[in-house]
C-alpha cells in the first residue's frame, strides 16, 4: 500500500427518477482510497453501495460532488483502468474458461499473446490451473467466481471493484474465498473496493472500512482496519476482530 490516493469522493449524491418519483440512492459520501487499498464497503441490503460503485467506474453520473480517480498525478481511464467482479459469475457458457477470462483483453483490442499467457498465469494465481480448457457448468460456484477474479485482472487494471461476489456462496465456499480473495490481493496489490453486507467479511478482509446508514446512504464512517497480514480465520475469534465487528454495529445502530 502507499499514501497516493487514487480515488476521491467528496460529498457524492445519487437521486434516481422515473416519471412518476424521485429516489435518493446516496447522500454526501466523502472517502478518499489509496493506491493498493483494500476498502470494505459494508451497509444493510438497499442502501446505496452498488450506486456507489457504479460512480467510481463510471457507469453512472453523481447529481452532486467531486468523484475523481487517479493516481500519481495521472488520470485514470475507467474503461481501461478498472475491473469489475459481479455477484454472479456471469461467465459465458459457449466459452471455455481461459476464453471467458480473456474477453476483456479482446474487447479492448490487447494483443492476444501476451494476454492468453496472462491469462493462464492468473488461472493459476486464482487456483485454476488446469482448468482452462473446461466450460462454465463444469467448475463449483466458488471456482466460478475465482474465474470471474481472473478475468477482471486480465487487463491488468488498476482498481478492482468488487459489487458483493461471495453473497450467493454458501457459508463454508465464502469463508474460503475470502482467504483466496486476501491472498490474491496480497499477490497482486491492486487497488480493490469490496461492497459487501457482511460485517465479519468487511473487517476480515479490508484495510479501510466505510460503513454506509439504510438508504439514503451517508457515510457513518470510514476508518482503518488494523489487523496484521496475512489474515487467518482464526483472527474472528480475537478480541480486537470483535471489537471492530461491534464498532460497525454500533454505527447501524443493529440490536443484539
Amino acid at each position: 500500500m502507499t499514501d497516493t490516493p487514487i480515488i476521491r469522493l467528496a460529498g457524492v449524491s445519487k437521486t434516481y427518477r422515473t416519471r412518476d418519483k424521485e429516489t435518493l440512492a446516496v447522500s454526501d459520501v466523502t472517502m478518499t482510497i489509496a493506491e493498493g487499498d483494500f476498502v470494505s464497503l459494508v451497509g444493510p441490503s438497499g442502501c446505496g453501495k452498488t450506486t456507489v460503485l457504479k460512480i467510481v467506474a463510471d457507469l453512472i453520473q453523481a447529481d452532486a460532488g467531486t468523484v475523481e480517480v487517479g493516481g500519481s498525478g495521472a488520470s485514470v481511464d475507467r474503461s481501461r483502468d478498472v475491473g469489475m467482479v459481479f455477484q454472479q459469475a456471469l461467465l459465458l457458457k459457449w466459452r471455455r474458461i481461459i476464453d471467458n477470462v480473456l474477453l476483456p483483453a479482446e474487447i479492448l483490442g490487447l494483443p492476444l499473446r501476451e494476454s492468453r499467457e496472462r491469462a493462464r498465469d492468473l488461472l493459476a494465481m486464482v487456483g485454476l490451473r488446469g482448468f482452462e480448457r473446461v466450460y462454465p457448468y463444469e467448475l463449483s460456484g466458488g471456482m466460478q467466481q475465482r474465474a470471474a477474479i481472473a478475468r477482471a485482472l486480465v487487463h491488468d487494471p488498476k482498481i478492482v471493484l468488487m459489487d458483493e461476489p461471495f453473497g450467493a456462496l454458501d457459508a463454508l465456499t465464502r469463508e474460503k474465498m475470502n482467504l483466496e480473495l486476501h491472498r490474491i490481493w496480497t499477490e497482486s496489490r491492486k487497488t480493490v473496493l469490496f461492497v459487501t453486507h457482511s460485517i465479519q467479511e468487511a473487517v476480515f478482509l479490508g484495510t479501510r472500512c466505510a460503513v454506509l446508514t439504510s438508504g439514503p446512504a451517508r457515510m457513518a464512517a470510514y476508518f482503518p482496519i488494523e489487523l496484521p497480514h496475512p489474515r487467518v480465520l482464526s483472527m474472528k475469534t480475537e478480541a480486537r476482530f470483535g471489537a471492530y465487528v461491534r464498532q460497525i454495529y454500533g454505527l447501524l445502530d443493529v440490536e443484539g
